[in-house]
């Protein structure tokens, strides 16, 4: 069988490969995922939008596409790139394959393709541009493309909700305002299951907005993309910070930590998979963790506001969490909501729970 596709980097390397998914041409910035399990969760993440994600695992498609795990119900990854893709499922939940899903929501795949060496690239050059196209598209052309490709940078208006909406359970004590920058619903499972009713709202929604929904807490999504390019969002958090207890995951940490006045930088390749042992600073427990972000809090920086660091990332060293005491504030670089897993950091939502019970206590 002769290669269809083929991978083009922006530093001029090729892969050719063999197609899946949807059958066009794509631009994205190529970035790894160290996960051994879980790769519908990851094609139905936000954050992964205008993305091509590199499979560190080799064999992918194996168990198909269950209706219930999706992260969100429309799919904005880039683009998959995997080293062996199966298209016959064994697993009594599937609905469809990953090749169906992937071709409903245009995203195009590339399998057959050495996965090990772009990783490599990927962790000794940084994330970069990449296409995937057509095999017999020639490198002059293709390098063409990228050099006057640019990654759009709004891709938290992209997937966040246009209207609010509600998430109730039963036996609801709390209500949490949750602003969408590209959230997952395992963070919505999450809340609910600890007895929060969750407005969802839109990523610009106001602080005035915010307030009218009366909230015991507000949360700050995970997302896509450089926090800086969501000001309204820094701006509502500084306006709300000591009012309410606040929690953020991923770009919500990051937005934290931007309304306090530190600054954050983009990492050479970013952090994502469910392997980084994270310590907490508090306890000195090291927690297996989640993550999928291109982008981290500088270290100086923070000392110079009202946060301290909770958490350090082991592998870089890089913050993994903050928190201002005073105005209880707190927030994770990793995802402790992460499905399939680990979960050794789900006591995270107990303590914005307990924070909004000692609040109302105190009222």
């Amino acid at each position: 069988m002769d290669y269809n596709r083929k991978l083009i980097l922006e530093d001029g390397q090729e892969y050719y490969g063999y197609g899946f998914g949807a059958d066009c041409d794509k631009v994205c910035e190529i970035v790894f995922n160290t996960s051994m399990v879980g790769y519908q969760e990851i094609i139905s993440d936000p954050s992964y939008t205008y993305q091509a994600v590199v499979m560190t695992y080799p064999l992918i498609g194996n168990y198909g596409m269950a209706d219930d795990d999706y992260e969100t119900k429309i799919p904005t990854i880039g683009a998959l790139v995997v080293r062996e893709y199966n298209d016959e499922p064994s697993n009594f939940r599937c609905s469809k394959t990953l090749s169906q899903v992937m071709k409903e929501y245009n995203v195009p795949g590339i399998y057959g393709v050495d996965t090990r060496k772009i990783n490599r690239s990927i962790r000794d050059l940084g994330s970069r541009k990449a296409l995937i196209t057509g095999a017999d598209t020639r490198l002059e052309w293709g390098m063409k493309i990228l050099e006057q490709t640019t990654i759009p940078t709004d891709a938290v208006r992209k997937v966040s909700c246009k209207e609010p909406w509600l998430s109730r359970t039963e036996h609801e004590r709390y209500t949490v305002v949750a602003i969408d920058c590209g959230m997952k619903m395992n963070i919505v499972r999450s809340l609910n299951k600890r007895g929060c009713k969750v407005i969802i709202v839109p990523w610009d929604t106001t602080a005035k907005e915010i307030e009218s929904y009366k909230p015991d807490g507000v949360f700050i999504s995970n997302g896509p993309g450089d926090p800086t390019d969501v000001p309204p969002v820094i701006e509502t958090i500084k306006q709300l910070r000591g009012k309410h207890v606040i929690f953020g995951i991923c770009l919500g940490h990051q937005i934290i930590s931007l309304a306090y006045g530190a600054k954050t930088y983009k990492l050479k390749f970013g952090h994502r998979g469910g392997n980084h042992p994270v310590r907490n600073l508090k306890t000195g427990k090291i927690e297996i963790t989640s993550q999928n972000h291109s982008y981290a809090v500088d270290m100086e920086s923070l000392k110079d506001t009202d946060l301290t660091a909770t958490h350090i990332n082991l592998l870089d060293n890089t913050i993994e969490g903050v928190e201002c005491k005073a105005d209880k504030v707190f927030s994770v670089q990793y995802h402790p909501e992460s499905a399939p897993g680990p979960q050794d950091s789900a006591y995270l939502f107990d303590r914005f729970v307990e924070l909004m019970k000692e609040v109302r206590g105190n009222a």
